[in-house]
């Protein structure tokens, strides 16, 4: 029987609000699927973990990749959008790049916990969600992303990020709420 965590990545107010230097609009509408999701897991005693994006004032990564600052520590900016905000027993994991598991304990708190299969929701879909899918697949992570609870900048990417790793990963692509049978499974 698989061991399951749910996964939260990037649902930040410098993503998600209105305006925000990293705003990207279809994260609003995904809110709904990740609080769904929220509530699934936490009903089955599954582990919520949100991975957030959690920069320095002059992180390279900026300049690196000529994105504006944003999750910049100590800012509302870094803080996870209200409206799905962590419970007392979740775990927040920071990052500072693209993958979850990249220079963060991500993998740690995972083997702590006995997993070995994550679900994915949260944004981007071909940055964020997809590099964090990539590294727990070569850390030998079963991967299910909920395609309509991860947003993309445009579509073209997000459906390009869904085929990728769907079919160059392995991941397991869902729809929320439409695979009862492997919620019952797991």
């Amino acid at each position: 029987m698989k061991k399951e965590a749910l996964l939260i990545i990037d649902m930040l107010n410098d993503f998600v609000l209105p305006g925000a230097p990293l705003e990207v609009p279809e994260t609003r509408s995904i809110i709904n699927t990740i609080q769904r999701e929220i509530k699934a897991a936490r009903a089955a005693g599954k582990p919520v973990i949100y991975i957030c994006d959690n920069h320095d004032v002059d992180d390279k990564e900026f300049g690196k990749f000529g994105w504006p600052a944003h999750a910049v520590k100590g800012t509302k900016g870094a803080d996870i959008v209200d409206a799905l905000a962590p419970a007392p027993g979740d775990w927040i994991v920071p990052k500072s790049t693209y993958s979850g598991f990249y220079g963060t304990r991500l993998n740690d708190v995972l083997k702590k916990l006995g997993m070995d299969s994550l679900r994915l929701t949260g944004c981007v879909t071909h940055i964020c969600i997809m590099f964090t899918a990539s590294d727990a697949v070569l850390r030998d992570y079963a991967v299910t992303v909920v395609e309509d609870g991860v947003a993309g900048i445009t579509k073209e990417d997000h459906d390009a990020a869904i085929r990728i790793m769907k079919s160059v990963m392995g991941v397991k692509v869902v729809q929320a709420g439409g695979d009862a049978e492997d919620r019952k499974a797991a």
